[in-house]
Parts: C-alpha cells; structure tokens; sequence
C-alpha cells in the first residue's frame, strides 16, 4: 500500500467537529481522506449522523491538500441519482478536482426513511448499477431521458461541470458487487482485506485500479480504555456484511451485538498505542492487494491526541512497513 487515509465517521461527531477533524488530520499529513453518509449512527452509543454532504462543501473550503470521498453514499433509495450526480458535480469544483464519488448499494438503517420497503440484494445492486449509468451520462453533458426498470429521467442535465468528472468507486462485499465494481468502477471500495473481492474485481476489468480499504482502530495510551471504547461503540463491526446492511435501526445492532465481549472486540481492533499492531492489521490488506487504505480512529472526541500520535508516529511506522 502507498496512501493512508483518514475516515470523517459521521456517526461519532457533529458537522463542525467533523471539519476540524479533516482539517487536522491534512496538518497530520494524511493522503486523503473518506466520509460515511448515514441517516442513523450504528449504535446508540455513538450518538451522531449530520448529513455528510454539507460536511463536505465545508470541508472543502477548509483544507487546500487533502482529497475528499464519500464512502459510500447510496445512489439508489433515499437519493435519486440525478441528485447525487449535481452533489458531486458541485463537489469536485469546490474542492478543485479532490472528489472521488464513493457509491454503495445501501443499507436499512439509513435508506428505510423512505418508507419504500427494503428489496433483497439482487435488486439492491441492479438499482446501483442503473444509477451509475445515469450518473455517467449527466457527467458526460449529456440531457439524460431514461425509463429504466427502476428510475425515470427526464431531460436531466447538469449545469455546473468540472473539467474532469469524479472518479466512481463502488463499494463491495461480495461476488456479484465486485464484478459490478470491476465492469463500471474507476476504483474499488471494501471494508474487509479479502483478496476474493481484489482478484473478482480484476477479473471483470478492474485490473490496475485502485482499491480503498478500511480499518478501524481504538487508539488511547490507556488500552484498557481504549478495548472498553471500541466496545461500546463499534462492536456493530464483527457483524459482517451479509448481515449490516438488513438490519433497521441502532437498537438492531445493539440486540445483534449483544453476545460480545470487550476482549472479543479487541481481537478485531487494533486497540491501545502500539504502533505494531496497527501496521500488522494494515498488511492484511495490503496482502490482499489493496492499495490505498483509510483508517477509522474510533471516538469523537478522541480524535486530537489520534492525529497528533498519527503525525509522529503512527503515518511513519505504516510508511516504513
């Protein structure tokens, strides 16, 4: 791997924190940088989710370096493609070309708002797949009229256009969304150091592209601490992906997580002030042929002493690795 990144966790802090937060994390000297765009936080506990797009306009005015990417907003429910095609259109020129538009197939607990119901994943990942193509289109220049199998269009176009068009990631989980990821992606986006994701993704026209990972870790001087924080609010984590994105509401995840134990958690997580362990959990990915990798530092308002050790010693330590 060559570029470490820093996560805006829109579920653990509010919009002005989260700016000072990548405002920091450029002055750390971090590569680029992610925002979730959730409508609920996973738990209770965590106690946030602002609306990740206006985070980012501010963000974008705030920092000159660092590049922006939403990981990963869903196209396909509570936004309609035509809107987040103009977001990221509108992005890319406030942050001068430093957008890339990281787009997911959803989940419950942040697109049930709707009240459309919510279908199996087949349909989840066809509703992507139409959604991409509408976005292409209006990056293009194009007026988009389309009468899809789940979107109508009519005479779209976006007015406001950047000279080069953000590039699309599109997050997977599984066989069927990294082959999606590999036929229509600019990039592709994980959470998990599966190689399986990397070598499907390159099957299907992926090959040479980059592919984002993601890495949660507790950082406190105090482990003790930092395992009991991890717990309370990022055991939703261990759940997996098969059965994240069905779950409706936090207190969901709470019933779900209910089994874990700290210690369980911390198997997981990089938990503490070693450097070591965060670099061992980083090659995991990078073994499996990721190249870029964010890192979540867990806790709101443990973010300032995260940077700082991350500026001296953390960033250093995964460089030389």
């Amino acid at each position: 791997m060559t570029r470490f990144g820093y996560t805006m966790m829109t579920e653990q802090a509010g919009p002005r924190e989260l700016v000072d937060h990548v405002v920091g994390a450029e002055e750390a000297g971090f590569d680029f940088s992610v925002i979730s765009d959730h409508t609920f936080p996973w738990l209770d506990s965590q106690g946030h989710s602002p609306y990740a797009w206006s985070v980012l306009g501010a963000a974008a005015q705030a920092t000159t370096r660092i590049p922006l990417m939403t990981y990963v907003t869903c196209p396909s429910f509570r936004y309609h493609p035509v809107v987040v095609a103009q977001k990221a259109a509108t992005l890319q020129l406030l942050s001068e070309g430093r957008f890339r538009l990281g787009l997911g197939s959803g989940e419950n607990l942040n697109e049930h708002v709707t009240g459309e119901g919510w279908p199996t994943a087949r349909v989840r990942l066809e509703r992507l797949e139409e959604a991409v193509g509408i976005i292409r289109a209006l990056f293009a220049g194009e007026y988009v009229t389309r009468h899809g199998r789940h979107f109508d269009v009519t005479a779209a176009r976006l007015w406001d256009l950047p000279d080069r068009p953000p590039p699309i990631g599109i997050a997977a989980s599984g066989p069927r969304s990294s082959a999606l990821a590999g036929r229509l992606a600019d990039l592709l986006v994980a959470v998990e150091p599966r190689r399986d994701l990397t070598e499907n993704f390159d099957r299907h026209g992926g090959t040479g592209k980059p592919r984002i990972g993601q890495l949660p870790i507790c950082y406190d001087p105090d482990r003790a601490a930092a395992v009991a924080r991890a717990h309370d609010q990022f055991r939703w984590s261990l759940n997996g992906w098969k059965v994240n994105p069905e779950l409706p509401l936090p207190a969901s995840f709470a019933q779900a997580t209910a089994h874990l134990g700290p210690e369980e958690v911390a198997d997981s997580i990089p938990c503490g002030d070693d450097p070591g362990a965060v670099v061992e959990a980083a090659d995991a990915f990078r073994r499996a042929g990721f190249t870029d990798l964010a890192l979540v530092q867990i806790g709101g308002a443990h973010q300032a002493p995260f940077l700082d050790w991350a500026r001296t010693t953390l960033l250093p330590a995964l460089r030389a690795a």
